[in-house]
């Protein structure tokens, strides 16, 4: 009869701290990371990039643009591997 009511009883002590800490853990409040104060770097423009976009906008008469076939055929170059991607000029528009 003693080992039930030690069984028992360690059961129910179990229990009783299993509640707390389910309790404790749903009123805890999240704590987030501070706002950084400084703004996030914008990733830097691609020129490929906008010259796809302005084709884009051209619609059927980009096929007959010089700029714009070339401006695919860079693309075509750099999707295939055979040419690396074009860096973004420098301040006096050095490459």
């Amino acid at each position: 009869m003693e080992g039930k009511v030690l069984a028992r009883i360690a059961a129910i002590v179990l229990i009783a701290v299993a509640i707390t800490a389910a309790i404790i853990e749903m009123t805890r409040e999240d704590v987030s990371a501070p706002v950084p104060s400084a703004p996030a770097l914008l990733p830097s423009t691609d020129p490929l990039r906008e010259g796809q976009r302005r084709c884009q906008e051209m619609g059927e008469s980009a096929a007959n643009d010089a700029e714009c076939l070339g401006i695919w055929a860079e693309t075509r170059d750099r999707f295939l591997g055979r040419t690396p991607a074009r860096t973004n000029p420098g301040p006096n528009g050095e490459r």
